[in-house]
C-alpha cells in the first residue's frame, strides 16, 4: 500500500547518502522546509518524545499554543535540534516507524539511506496518530467480520476460506463483449486490463441470484483486513444496499455518519479522520452490495447535483453523490446488482460479469467443501453421470444447496438410501430439498432412531409455519421490500420456533431499526420460494394474484422508458422505484410453476384441496400457452437461406425456465406449435448451462429442423451436454464466447456425427485447444453437411491448424473457415495453403492474427494462384513484409476469382504496396486490397489514390 501512496508524492530531495548522516541536527536543517510541509501529524510525535523524556510537559505546551500545523513543526524542529543528536535521531525514527501518519516522507527516508542505530533501536515507539488508530481497528473489525460466512442454513456459519471457491470472472465491455477473465482480485483495480471508461469510479459486478457476489465482496474484505490486497486503499466502508431502504423519507445524516456511525467509529479525534479522508479520497475504498436491492419511496428528483460532506441529506442521496464522484472523488467504488440492472456509462470504470462455476471450479469446491475422499469421489460420480445437476451446480449457491442436501442425507444419523436424484432435477426440486433439510433439523429425534418421516409428512406437520412465513414473503414480494421489521413478523404470526427454523436472520438495522430486531430470508431466492409456496398452499389465492408476478415481469418488457429522475440510470419507467430490478418477480414464477408442477402434487394433496391445485394449474398453463404465443408471433428472415428467424428477448429464457419447471410433455407440445419460426436467436439473453435443461425440453418437440443461436451466454460444457436430447433437430449451432472447452468440443463432435444434419458450427472465442480442434476435424472429415465452420480467438496452434487444413482439404462441401486470433503460425499457414489448392468450394477464409510470417504468407500467395473458389481472404494483423506483399502480387495476375483480400495491420510498406497496385492492371475481378495500418504514410499513400481499390487509410 505505501509503495503506491509514494507514487503519488513529489518530493525533491539531495543527492541520496549511501548510510546514515554524521549529523542529524544539520540533516534535520537542510530539509526543515521539506519536514514542515509534509508532517501533517504533530500529536504523534509529541506522544512519543515525552514518553521517552525527551520532551517535558512544558515542551508540549509550548507546541500546542501555536495556531497552524506548520508553526508547530517549526517549533518541535527547535525544540528537537536544540536538545542533541539522540534526540534529532530519534524524531527521524518516529517518521520512519510511523508509516500510516507519515507516508510522505517514506521515500525521503529512502533516498536519505537512513538505518537507525542500536540505541535508537531500543527506544519504543507508539502510534498515536488517530487515522492510523483507526485503519487498525477497521481492519481489526473487518477482519473479524469476514472471517466467517454465514450460511444458508440454520445458525451455521464456516469459515470464509474454507468456502469460498474461485469462478469465471469475465471483463466486459458496454455492450457485454468480453475482454478477458480476472485471474487474480487485485486486476480489479488495474487499468491496464477491462478498463472501458476512464473517467468512472466504479468498478460494476453483476450476475445472476446466488452467484457469488457477496461472497465475493466479502472475500475482497478479508484480503483487505489481512494486509494482502495490494489496491493503495488505506480505508474500507461496506454497505448492503438493501439496507438503505430501513431509512424513513424525512431523515437525514452526513457523509461522517454515514462512514462512521454505519461502518466502525473512530475512537480518537472523529474529525480528524474524516478531514483525512476528504483529502486523500483515493485512499478510500467503498463496497455496495445488491443495488437493486433497494425500495424506496424516496423521491430522488431533489437531490441536488453537488453534495456537501458536511451537510444533513437523505442517505440515498449520499449514496447516489458517492457512486456518481460528487463526493469523495477519486475513491474506488465496487458496486454489485442482479444482471438486467442497466447503469449509466458515465459511472462505470469497469464491467464485471460474474459467470459462476466452470467445471473446473466445481472439482476445486467439490474437494473443499468434502473433506471425505469416498464420499467426495461418490459426489464427483453422481454429478458426472447428471449433466443437469452439473448446470444448476455452476450457480455457487444452488451447488452450495445441492452439497448440503447431500451431506445430509449421507451423514451416519439420516443415511437410509437417499441420493441425488439421478434424472431431470429442477430448480424447486432442489429448493423443497433444502427445505425438508431444515425442517428435518428442527425435529427431536431419538438417540437411537432418526426421523423416517416422509417429505408429505414433514411438510403437513409444519404447515402453519411454512404459510406464516410464506404470507411474509408474499407481502414483502409484492412491494419489492426484503428487509422486515419485528412488527411485520408478528403480524404473519411467525412464531419464535418458526424464526428457529433457519429460514430467516437477523440483521443489524439502520436508522429506526435499531431499536428491535430486523429479519430477511437467507437469500433473495428463498423469500421468491416461499411467496410462491404461499401463492400455492393458499386456497384464497384467486386468478389475479396467482398471476401478479407475470403481470409485473411481462410490463417491464412492453412499457416505455419515460425520462429519468437519476440522472446516471439507464431505464426508469413512469411511476416505477428507480432501484428496482425484477428477477426477484421471475424467480416467483418459476417456482410457482415447479410447485404446480405433476409431479409435486403427490406432496400438496396433504397441504391444499385438490380442486384448488386444479384450479390453479389450469390457470397458469393456460396464461403459459398465451404468453408463447405473443411472445413468439413476429418474426424475420434469416440471413441464412431457408430459415426464419425469431429474436426474442432476454426474458423469454424465463419463460423457458418456467416451461421446463412444469415437467410436463403437454405443456412442451403446446408451447413448440406456437413456434413458427425456425431459428432461434437467443444471443445476449444470460442463459446458463442449465437453461440448456429448459430450451432442450422445447425444442425437442419440434419435427422441423431448426437453427439456436446461442452466442454471447454461459453455456459451457455441462451445457453442451444438457442440449443433447435435441442435436438431432440443430443444422444450425452457434456458441461462440461460452466458455466451451474441449470436452465440450468432444460432445459435440459426438452427438453431431450421428446425425449428419450440421450445417454452421459456432465455437468463436472460447478455451478451445488443439485437443478439441482435432474433434472438429474430424467432425469436417465425417459430416458432408458441415458448410461453416466458425472457431477464431481460441487456443489452437500449429498442430490443431494442420489438422483442420487437412481435413478442409478433403471436404468437398465447406464454404467458409474462420481463424481468427489463434496460433497457428507458419506450418499452419502452410498447411492452409495445402487445402486451398485446387478446392473445389471453400468461398471465405480467415486466418487474421495468426502469427504467420512471410514463409507462410508466401505459401498461401503461391497456392491460391490454383484456386477458383475464395472470394474473401482475410489475412489481417499478421506480420505479413514487402516480400509477402510482392508473392500476393504475383498470385492476383494469375487468379481473377478473388474478390476481397485484406491485408490491415501488417509490416508492408510504399514498396509492397506498389506491387499489389501495378498487380491490379492485369486484374479487373478484385474489388479491394485492404492495406490500413502498415508502413506506409498519409503522403506515401498519395501515389496510389488513382487506384480505388488499394485501401491504405
Amino acid at each position: 500500500m505505501e509503495g503506491q501512496l509514494r507514487g503519488n508524492v513529489d518530493i525533491s530531495v539531495k543527492k541520496p547518502v549511501e548510510t546514515s548522516p554524521l549529523s542529524f541536527i544539520a540533516l534535520l536543517k537542510v530539509h526543515r522546509e521539506l519536514l514542515v510541509s509534509r508532517i501533517r501529524n504533530t500529536q504523534c510525535l509529541i506522544d512519543n518524545l515525552i514518553k521517552n523524556d525527551y520532551f517535558s510537559t512544558e515542551d508540549a505546551e509550548i507546541v500546542v499554543q501555536f495556531p497552524t500545523q506548520p508553526d508547530k513543526v517549526r517549533k518541535i524542529l527547535d525544540l528537537v535540534q536544540s536538545k542533541g543528536e539522540e534526540v534529532s535521531e530519534y524524531f527521524v525514527y518516529v517518521l520512519q516507524k510511523v508509516t500510516d501518519a507519515y507516508y510522505e516522507l517514506q521515500p525521503w527516508l529512502d533516498e536519505i539511506g537512513y538505518k537507525p542505530s542500536e540505541n535508537i533501536c531500543s527506544k519504543p515507539v507508539v502510534n498515536t496518530d488517530p487515522v492510523s488508530r483507526y485503519c487498525q481497528k477497521l481492519r481489526h473489525e473487518l477482519g473479524r467480520d469476514s472471517k466467517f460466512f454465514m450460511l444458508y442454513a440454520q445458525k451455521e456459519e464456516m469459515l470464509l476460506e474454507e468456502i469460498y471457491s474461485n469462478s469465471i470472472m469475465e471483463l466486459v465491455s458496454f455492450t457485454n463483449e468480453s475482454l478477458g477473465q480476472v485471474g487474480q482480485l487485485e486486476a480489479l483495480f488495474d487499468d491496464a486490463v477491462g478498463l472501458i471508461n476512464e473517467d468512472g469510479e466504479t468498478i460494476y459486478v453483476y450476475g445472476d441470484a446466488g452467484i457469488g457476489k457477496s461472497i465475493l465482496l466479502q472475500k475482497i474484505q478479508s484480503l483487505w483486513a489481512r494486509k494482502e490486497l495490494d489496491i493503495g486503499a488505506k480505508f474500507f466502508f461496506c454497505f448492503r444496499c438493501r439496507m438503505f431502504s430501513c431509512f424513513k423519507e424525512d431523515e437525514a445524516i452526513c457523509l461522517k455518519d454515514l462512514l462512521f456511525k454505519y461502518n466502525c467509529y473512530p475512537d480518537q479525534d472523529p474529525a480528524e479522520v474524516f478531514h483525512h479522508i476528504l483529502q486523500f479520497p483515493h485512499t478510500v475504498l467503498f463496497t455496495f452490495d445488491g443495488f437493486d436491492e433497494i425500495y424506496s419511496s424516496f423521491d430522488l428528483s431533489s437531490v441536488p447535483e453537488v453534495c456537501s460532506p458536511n451537510e444533513p441529506i437523505h442517505p440515498l442521496a449520499l449514496l447516489v453523490s458517492l457512486l456518481r464522484g460528487k463526493l469523495l472523488k477519486g475513491s474506488k467504488k465496487i458496486l454489485t446488482a442482479r444482471t438486467g440492472t442497466e447503469i449509466q456509462k458515465n459511472i462505470i470504470r469497469k464491467k464485471v460479469l460474474l459467470r459462476g462455476f466452470s467445471r473446473n471450479n466445481l472439482k476445486e469446491y467439490t474437494a473443499m467443501f468434502f473433506k471425505d475422499e469416498q464420499r467426495r469421489a461418490l459426489v464427483s460420480n453422481q454429478l458426472e453421470a447428471n449433466p443437469n445437476l452439473c448446470s444448476l451446480c455452476s450457480v455457487p449457491l444452488f451447488c452450495w444447496i445441492i452439497f448440503k442436501c447431500f451431506e445430509h442425507f449421507h451423514s451416519s444419523q439420516w443415511f437410509d438410501g437417499h441420493e441425488l436424484p439421478d434424472s431431470c432435477v429442477t430448480l424447486t426440486d432442489v429448493f423443497l430439498l433444502m427445505i425438508e433439510v431444515h425442517l428435518n433439523r428442527a425435529v427431536k429425534t431419538s438417540l437411537l432412531k432418526g426421523n423416517i418421516r416422509s417429505q408429505a409428512e414433514m411438510f403437513k406437520s409444519r404447515k402453519e409455519s411454512l404459510l406464516a412465513l410464506g404470507k411474509m414473503a408474499y407481502k414483502g414480494m409484492e412491494n419489492s421490500s426484503f428487509i422486515f421489521e419485528q412488527e411485520e413478523v408478528s403480524s404473519a404470526n411467525i412464531s419464535e420456533e418458526d424464526l428457529q427454523l433457519g429460514f430467516l436472520r437477523t440483521v443489524k438495522g439502520y436508522s429506526g431499526c435499531d431499536s428491535q430486531a430486523t429479519y430477511e430470508f437467507l437469500h433473495l431466492t428463498l423469500q421468491s420460494f416461499f411467496t410462491a409456496l404461499f401463492l400455492v398452499m393458499e386456497e384464497k389465492v384467486g386468478t389475479k394474484e396467482l398471476l401478479e408476478f407475470f403481470s409485473e415481469c411481462s410490463s417491464m418488457e412492453t412499457a416505455q422508458p419515460t425520462c429519468l429522475r437519476i440522472p446516471w440510470l439507464k431505464k426508469q419507467l413512469a411511476g416505477e422505484d428507480p432501484f428496482q430490478n425484477k428477477e426477484h418477480f421471475n424467480f416467483t414464477n418459476m417456482f410457482l410453476c415447479g410447485l404446480l408442477s405433476g409431479p409435486r402434487q403427490k406432496l400438496f394433496r396433504h397441504l391444499v384441496s385438490p380442486a384448488v391445485i386444479k384450479r390453479k394449474r389450469k390457470t397458469l398453463i393456460t396464461y403459459l400457452g398465451e404468453s408463447m404465443k405473443s411472445r413468439l408471433k413476429g418474426y424475420t428472415r434469416s440471413r441464412l437461406k431457408s430459415y426464419n428467424q425469431v429474436q426474442v428477448q432476454p426474458n423469454f429464457v424465463w419463460m423457458l425456465r418456467c416451461l421446463y419447471e412444469t415437467q410436463s410433455e403437454k405443456v412442451g407440445r403446446m408451447a413448440a406449435r406456437r413456434m413458427h419460426a425456425n431459428y432461434i436467436k437467443l444471443a445476449y439473453c444470460n442463459a446458463c448451462s442449465a437453461d440448456c435443461s429448459a430450451i432442450s425440453f422445447l425444442l425437442h418437440h419440434f419435427r422441423k429442423r431448426l437453427a439456436l443461436d446461442l452466442d454471447n451466454n454461459n453455456i459451457n460444457d455441462y451445457g453442451i451436454k444438457q442440449l443433447q436430447p435435441c442435436f438431432s433437430k440443430l443444422a444450425v449451432i452457434r456458441l461462440s464466447v461460452n466458455q466451451v472447452t474441449d470436452h465440450g468440443v468432444k460432445i459435440l463432435y459426438e452427438e453431431l456425427s450421428k446425425y449428419q444434419i450440421v450445417s454452421f458450427l459456432g465455437l468463436y472465442n472460447n478455451q478451445i485447444t488443439d485437443v478439441g480442434a482435432k474433434y472438429v476435424a474430424k467432425l469436417i472429415e465425417e459430416c458432408s453437411s458441415l458448410e461453416y465452420v466458425k472457431i477464431g480467438a481460441n487456443k489452437i496452434t500449429s498442430e490443431g491448424g494442420k489438422c483442420l487444413a487437412q481435413a478442409i482439404q478433403k471436404s468437398k462441401t465447406m464454404f467458409e473457415i474462420g481463424m481468427w486470433g489463434n496460433q497457428v503460425g507458419d506450418e499452419g499457414a502452410k498447411a492452409f495453403a495445402e487445402a486451398l489448392r485446387n478446392h473445389p468450394r471453400l468461398t471465405n477464409v480467415s486466418l487474421a492474427f495468426n502469427g504467420i510470417t512471410t514463409e507462410g504468407g508466401k505459401s498461401i500467395a503461391e497456392a491460391m494462384q490454383h484456386n477458383n473458389s475464395v472470394r474473401i481472404f482475410w489475412l489481417t494483423k499478421n506480420e505479413l513484409d514487402d516480400e509477402a506483399a510482392m508473392s500476393f502480387a504475383e498470385m492476383l495476375k494469375v487468379n481473377k476469382k478473388l474478390v476481397h483480400l485484406w491485408l490491415i495491420q501488417n509490416q508492408i510498406t510504399a514498396k509492397g504496396v506498389k506491387c499489389l497496385s501495378e498487380a491490379l492492371k492485369d486484374n479487373t475481378t478484385i474489388q479491394e486490397i485492404c492495406l490500413n495500418g502498415n508502413l506506409i504514410s498519409q503522403e506515401e499513400a498519395k501515389a496510389f489514390e488513382n487506384e480505388e481499390r488499394i485501401i491504405c487509410f
